[in-house]
């Protein structure tokens, strides 16, 4: 039997710390996770992995600092998103472990909280970041945005001006598109300048919070991604005991939209044995391709 969660099924909004938090529960049985989304991103991210996992996975997605609904913030330092995920952590689960999730830059903060909480994670799942986030390992490690337009008459238009900027697939940003009552047009939640500053804020070697926890952990990698180059993901892997790499040949960065069944399997897999059998942290690092893992669950 898991811990007793403050939460229920639905969007939750509570004041921790003197700051708002607002996060998604997608409810049912099965393991509570917290999963942390990337830069410009939002909770509802992760709403097709938590229907593919229903029964298996309980999702608790927040929007993090910055993000979707939740509270004005100044500071986008890896300090403040890790002391965030801890908050909310003991405010969900009372101090008991969960498994943490983390996408792109929320990845980075799983793993610190792991490093630096440990006794507030059971288990980690980082998809698609490594412990290096910084020229020359990572050649764009930092997306300007500053600038870029945050308000349109039409969800439809707004798309049409992000892909004059050089993105043909907005549909991740247009997660955080919503009606402007003032104009009856869409505005995004986030502010561009801001996710400058988020981005510039996971800039750096983070191998010492990588290295400096102990409970088991799944990497996902996209095999055509370009913020974890593949021996870098390897290294990762092969560093840390108690490692499992899992690489998805034909998906980009953004894995649970690329491959969600793939992600999907390998997340139920891992959890399943993590979560509820013993791991030994001495036992040697192995990775494998997304279609092995298919086969292997």
């Amino acid at each position: 039997m898991g811990p007793a969660l403050t939460s229920v099924p639905g969007r939750n909004e509570a004041r921790i710390g003197g700051r708002r938090f607002v996060w998604h529960d997608s409810g049912g049985a099965g393991v509570p996770l917290l999963a942390l989304h990337g830069t410009f991103g939002r909770g509802a991210v992760f709403d097709g992995l938590a229907r593919r996992l229903a029964g298996r996975v309980r999702f608790l997605a927040p929007d993090q600092r910055g993000h979707g609904e939740s509270a004005p913030a100044g500071d986008f330092g890896r300090d403040a998103f890790v002391a965030d995920a801890a908050a909310l952590l003991r405010h969900l689960a009372g101090g008991a472990a969960l498994p943490v999730l983390g996408h792109s830059l929320g990845g980075i903060t799983a793993y610190q909280l792991a490093a630096r909480h440990p006794e507030l994670v059971a288990a980690l799942v980082v998809e698609d970041v490594g412990p290096v986030m910084r020229r020359p390992e990572i050649a764009h490690p930092v997306l300007d945005v500053r600038g870029w337009p945050r308000t349109a008459a039409s969800r439809e238009a707004l798309a049409g001006a992000l892909a004059e900027r050089g993105v043909p697939d907005a549909g991740y940003f247009l997660l955080s598109a919503v009606r402007d009552e003032a104009t009856g047009g869409v505005r995004l939640l986030f502010d561009w300048d801001e996710m400058t500053a988020v981005q510039a804020g996971g800039v750096g070697d983070w191998w010492a919070d990588w290295l400096g926890s102990r409970c088991p952990a799944l990497v996902l990698r996209g095999g055509r991604s370009t913020l974890l180059p593949a021996p870098l993901a390897r290294e990762m892997a092969g560093r840390r005991p108690g490692t499992r790499l899992v690489e998805f040949p034909g998906a980009g960065h953004w894995l649970h939209d690329d491959d969600p069944d793939g992600v999907a399997r390998a997340v139920a897999g891992f959890l399943g044995r993590a979560v509820r059998t013993p791991r030994d942290p001495a036992r040697p690092a192995d990775t494998v391709d997304a279609e092995r893992e298919e086969e292997r669950e």
